[in-house]
């Protein structure tokens, strides 16, 4: 499969990524990309983007070198019942938001409660993708997922970063495997994210692409591949 567009990427703003915004957008032209989103983390994490960093993305542009920008935000889930870390105010102002599972934003938690805390984060209308849910420090119940991501049309990331050999997610290979398999029985479309925190991992889904090949995942069900098929599968552009 060619992919031409990555959801998850970090810059310098999230302190603990390490290339610009430039660098990303330099890097996704020379890989044949023509879509990234900007998704830095947002202020429940500590030492991370301020609210004012996501209220100012009127002066960044929608194409740079060629590529356009999706002005976004991983936002933390701040506890079980799905509280999030910005205000509908700014979230209905991105063009894109992932909301995901941090040890430093909530406990590691049951498998009730880890699969409450994303169900109730899903159901948010300003949270389009549920970023890295394969991560085997927060179990959850893999079907339920899938089917509130049938019912809520929130996208559930495949993200390369967690399936990087001995990873601080290791294991995330096991539970996305069987994500995919209830993703195919239920016809439910998933997104690729690089997850990336340096330049050189912009549009990288190597390990990603090998599981897809792993379970025979169907091309169609990977928003990816067009611009324009990831942009109608957004919640928000339902």
């Amino acid at each position: 499969m060619k992919y031409i567009v990555d959801i998850h990427t970090h810059s310098v703003i999230s302190q603990h990524a390490y290339s610009t915004i430039d660098e990303n957008a330099r890097a996704a032209k020379e890989k044949g990309l023509k879509l990234i989103a900007m998704t830095d983390h947002a202020p429940g994490m500590k030492n991370t983007a301020p609210r004012a960093f996501f209220t100012n993305y009127h002066v960044l542009p929608n194409i740079l070198h060629g590529v356009e920008l999706l002005h976004g935000a991983e936002l933390n889930i701040m506890d079980y019942n799905g509280t999030i870390d910005l205000q509908e105010d700014i979230l209905k102002t991105l063009d894109i938001a992932i909301a995901s599972l941090h040890p430093p934003c909530i406990p590691f938690g049951t498998e009730e409660e880890n699969t409450r805390a994303c169900i109730k984060t899903m159901e948010n209308p300003f949270i389009d993708i549920l970023g890295h849910p394969g991560d085997p420090r927060y179990p959850i119940n893999v079907k339920k997922i899938v089917q509130i991501s049938k019912e809520t049309n929130c996208l559930l990331e495949i993200n390369n970063a967690s399936l990087v050999p001995n990873g601080f997610r290791k294991g995330s290979d096991i539970v996305l495997e069987k994500m995919l398999h209830y993703a195919m029985e239920y016809q439910v479309p998933v997104v690729l994210g690089s997850d990336a925190h340096f330049y050189t991992q912009i549009g990288d889904f190597t390990y990603c692409q090998s599981l897809l090949e792993k379970v025979d995942f169907p091309e169609e069900l990977v928003v990816n591949t067009s611009v324009e098929k990831f942009k109608k599968a957004l919640k928000r552009n339902q």
